[in-house]
C-alpha cells in the first residue's frame, strides 16, 4: 500500500506580533517582534536590539538572500515590500493545507521560521527565553486545530526549567502538539544524560511528546573562539561544515550513558541537520564502545543492546532526497522525507527529487509516513 506521504520538515513564518499577542501579560515588555528600520528593512527585534533582518525566502533561491542582504548593508532601500511579498501560506496554516495538495502531501511537520534564530541570543535572560518560547507553543495549538489534522505544529523548549517544562509539556499534550525543539547542547554546563535530568526524559515520555533537533542558532557544541565570521553574518561558515555535530554528540551522551536504555519508549528526531553522517556514525558508535571498555576495563553503563542498535530503534533522522536515502538506509531503515519547504535551500516539489533518486512511496513506506509516525506517536 503506498504511503500518506509526511513532510517531516517545513517551516511556518510568525507574524509581527505573534509574540506580543501569545506572550503572558506581565512578560509583554520582554515579547519578540518584528520591526521596520529607518529604510523599511523588516528585523526580529528583541529588547531593543536587533537580532536578524527579516526575509521572504523562495524556494531554490539563496542567492536572492544574499543580495537582499547586502543591499542592507549599503543603506539601500529593500528591493520589496516584506509583508506584501510574503505568501498567505508561509504563514497561514489554512493555506498550508492547500499547499500540501499541491506538493502532493497528506500532511507536513512544521518548525518555527523566525524561532531558529533568537535562542542562544536570548540565553542570558531565561525568562525572556521562556516567555518567548511559550508564546509561539501557544500558537502551535491554534495550528493544530487550523490544520486539519494534516499539520504538526513543533513546539520549541529548553530543559534549563524543569518546572516551567513540565507545565509545558502537559499544556502540549493537552493542545495534541507531538513534537519539541530542544538543543543538542549542554544545559548550564551539564550533559543531556545527566541524573538531574532523568525526570525529564520520563516527563517527554509520560506526555507523548517527542523532543527532536534542528539546526537552529542554539549553545554551541563546537567553542565560540573558532567562529571568524563578521558578527552580521546569518549563518557562520563553521555552523554549516559541521551542522551534524551538535545532534551527533548528543545521540552519542544519550546512547553511551545510558538513557535510552532506561527511557525505551524516549524517541529522538533530528531534522536539518544532514543524514549522510549517520553510517560513520554508527560504525563510530559501536566501535567506541568496544575499544574503550576493553582499554577501560569497564563500561561506562550497563547496556542490554549494542549501542547502534539504541538508534535504530528510538532515533530517527531527516534525510533530503540529494543524499541518496536507498544508500543511506542500508546502515538501517531510520530516514525521513523532507522539503524544508519554503525556505531557499528547500524545494516545493520534494516528490521529485525522491523519485529522482529511486524512492518511491508504494515500496519506501518508511522513509514517507512510518518513520516520522513513530516520531509523532
Amino acid at each position: 500500500m503506498t504511503a500518506a506521504i509526511i513532510d517531516c520538515d517545513q517551516h511556518l513564518y510568525e507574524d509581527r506580533e505573534l509574540w506580543r499577542t501569545h506572550i503572558d501579560p506581565a512578560h509583554r515588555h520582554l515579547a519578540l517582534a518584528i520591526e521596520d528600520d529607518e529604510l523599511g528593512y523588516p528585523w526580529v527585534t528583541w529588547a531593543g536590539r536587533r537580532l536578524q533582518v527579516a526575509d521572504v525566502q523562495m524556494p531554490g533561491d539563496t542567492t536572492a538572500l544574499g543580495a537582499f542582504r547586502e543591499r542592507q548593508r549599503r543603506g539601500e532601500p529593500p528591493s520589496y515590500d516584506y509583508d506584501e511579498a510574503l505568501p498567505a501560506d508561509y504563514w497561514n496554516p489554512s493555506a498550508r493545507v492547500d499547499r500540501l495538495d499541491a506538493m502532493g502531501l497528506a500532511g507536513a511537520v512544521l518548525f518555527p521560521n523566525f524561532g531558529l534564530l533568537w535562542e542562544r541570543a536570548l540565553g542570558d535572560d531565561l525568562t525572556a527565553l521562556t516567555a518567548n518560547m511559550r508564546a509561539w507553543n501557544r500558537w502551535c495549538a491554534t495550528v493544530v486545530t487550523e490544520g486539519r489534522g494534516r499539520l504538526s505544529p513543533v513546539a520549541h523548549l529548553t530543559l534549563r526549567d524543569p518546572a516551567w517544562l513540565a507545565e509545558e509539556l502537559a499544556s502540549l499534550e493537552q493542545a495534541g502538539v507531538r513534537l519539541a525543539m530542544i538543543a543538542p547542547a549542554l544545559v548550564d554546563g551539564r550533559p543531556l544524560s545527566h541524573p538531574d535530568h532523568e525526570r525529564i526524559w520520563s516527563a517527554f515520555v509520560d506526555h507523548g511528546v517527542t523532543p527532536v533537533f534542528h539546526v537552529a542558532d542554539q549553545p554551541r557544541v563546537i567553542g565560540d573562539g573558532w567562529f571568524t565570521d563578521p558578527s552580521d553574518q546569518f549563518v557562520p561558515v563553521l555552523d554549516s561544515v559541521f551542522l551534524w555535530v551538535p545532534p551527533a554528540v548528543a545521540i552519542a551522551d544519550l546512547v553511551t550513558n545510558g538513557v535510552l536504555e532506561r527511557h525505551p519508549d524516549l524517541r529522538i528526531g533530528v531534522i536539518e541537520l544532514s543524514a549522510v553522517w549517520v553510517p560513520m556514525f554508527l560504525m563510530m558508535l559501536d566501535g567506541a564502545w568496544d575499544f574503550t571498555s576493553r582499554l577501560n576495563g569497564r563500561t561506562l553503563s550497563d547496556l542490554s543492546l549494542r549501542p547502534s542498535e539504541y538508534v535504530a530503534r528510538q532515533v530517527r533522522v531527516a534525510a533530503f532526497s540529494y543524499e541518496q536515502p536507498p544508500r543511506l538506509a542500508r546502515s538501517g531503515d531510520l530516514f525521513m522525507a523532507c522539503s524544508d519547504y519554503p525556505h531557499s535551500e528547500g524545494t516545493d516539489d520534494p516528490l521529485a527529487g525522491y523519485a529522482a533518486a529511486g524512492c518511491d512511496p508504494a515500496t519506501d513506506r518508511a522513509l514517507f509516513q512510518d518513520n516520522i509516525e513513530l516520531l509523532l506517536r
